[in-house]
């Protein structure tokens, strides 16, 4: 595990009253500081070469990144269960959450082929960059991708160990464990059915929802609700209402990320737009596009968008989404992103949760899905 720090806990504000999820968000970043931190040095003891070229690297990265939701997701479901007192176990499984969230990113821009993440470039295209700086011989593309999965390994290995560190020293570890490792199965099925879904040229609604529901919904706002609500040790009541919550508020996430996908502006989001599109990855907006185009005999747009933009060129890309738009696919996922946000909103208000967390809730989920939402209050 990542050191005596990680099992010896000092408690956060105990007697100033509960944290708002701004403030959790800010001790996840302190707690994710002190994490790394330790990391590094013990990646140093191991190996010096691999903690230059690897672990800084990928250091660098979970630095770099991210709004932190899954954070803020976990310290609302200890809050709508009752958590109160020493927050640091809660922040702690946070600071976990961004770690394995660094690992689902790398691995999943060397499997897409993605050249920019955060802002920067993917860490397999900086790995590529130090290959050739290196002035070595061999293919670049393959050492590049190589050290990449070590990379988003290694991210797995700081998160669980953190999570492990963190069980222990809680009465309710076993329970906290039994959400995490169940997590982490979900994103390796969700990251397989989107590949296999990719190569057979799936189109249909409901494996697309499978997908978007495993692959993200999942870990993105269920599972850290269910973490954060299991260190509080929620009754079953809480964690049902707190899990359709989360898997709707996921759900509208990921349908926003679809859309940003499609049509973004990569100077805004920091990754690329239209990727998706390009490779004909099945998307709930794909989906959609299929199924009304189907529907309203618009032979033009379905042809579009089986076949994906053949060439890669912006001249295709640009028919694939002129397809999407004319279909009504477009805004048919924006109008079921506002349903989900709202129908997460009336779960969670189901868990008693006080009005000043349903409130940052709302706040949060309105981040996630893109949509403003009646009673949010100030969230991260």
């Amino acid at each position: 595990m990542l050191g005596v720090r990680l099992t010896v806990a000092e408690p956060v504000r105990p007697l100033d009253g509960p944290l708002t999820a701004r403030e959790a968000v800010r001790a996840v970043e302190a707690e994710l500081a002190g994490v790394l931190d330790e990391a590094l040095a013990q990646a140093r003891d191991t190996d010096p070469v691999f903690a230059h070229d690897v672990a800084e690297r990928l250091a660098a990265f979970v630095r770099r990144g991210g709004r932190r939701m899954r954070a803020a997701f976990a310290w609302c479901g200890w809050r709508a269960a009752g958590g109160t007192g020493d927050a640091t176990p809660v922040l702690r499984t946070g600071a976990a959450l961004e770690l394995v969230q660094a690992c689902a990113l790398v691995h999943d821009d060397v499997m897409d082929g993605s050249v920019l993440r955060r802002g920067g470039p993917a860490l397999h295209v900086e790995f590529a960059d130090l290959y050739q700086e290196a002035r070595t011989t061999g293919p670049p593309g393959t050492f590049a991708l190589s050290a990449a999965v070590l990379a988003g390994d290694l991210a797995l290995v700081w998160a669980d160990d953190l999570a492990a560190a963190t069980a222990l020293g809680s009465p309710h570890g076993g329970r906290l464990l039994g959400e995490w490792r169940a997590m982490r199965r979900e994103m390796a099925a969700g990251q397989y059915r989107d590949v296999r879904a990719q190569a057979t040229g799936a189109s249909g609604m409901d494996e697309a929802v499978t997908i978007a529901t495993l692959k993200s919904a999942l870990y993105t706002v269920e599972r850290p609700l269910a973490l954060g609500a299991s260190l509080a040790g929620a009754d079953a009541a809480v964690l049902d209402a707190l899990r359709l919550a989360g898997r709707c508020a996921g759900l509208a996430f990921q349908l926003r990320d679809d859309l940003v996908g499609a049509f973004g502006d990569p100077a805004l989001t920091g990754k690329p737009a239209g990727d998706d599109l390009r490779a004909r990855k099945l998307t709930y907006l794909l989906a959609a596009g299929v199924r009304l185009a189907g529907a309203s005999g618009d032979a033009e747009a379905a042809t579009a968008l089986a076949a994906g933009p053949q060439t890669g060129s912006d001249e295709d890309l640009e028919r694939v989404r002129a397809a999407l738009t004319r279909t009504g696919a477009r805004d048919a996922v924006e109008a079921r992103i506002g349903e989900l946000a709202a129908t997460a909103l009336r779960h969670f208000a189901r868990t008693g949760a006080p009005p000043a967390v349903r409130a940052e809730f709302a706040a949060l989920v309105g981040l996630a899905a893109g949509v403003a939402l009646e009673g949010a209050g100030e969230a991260a």
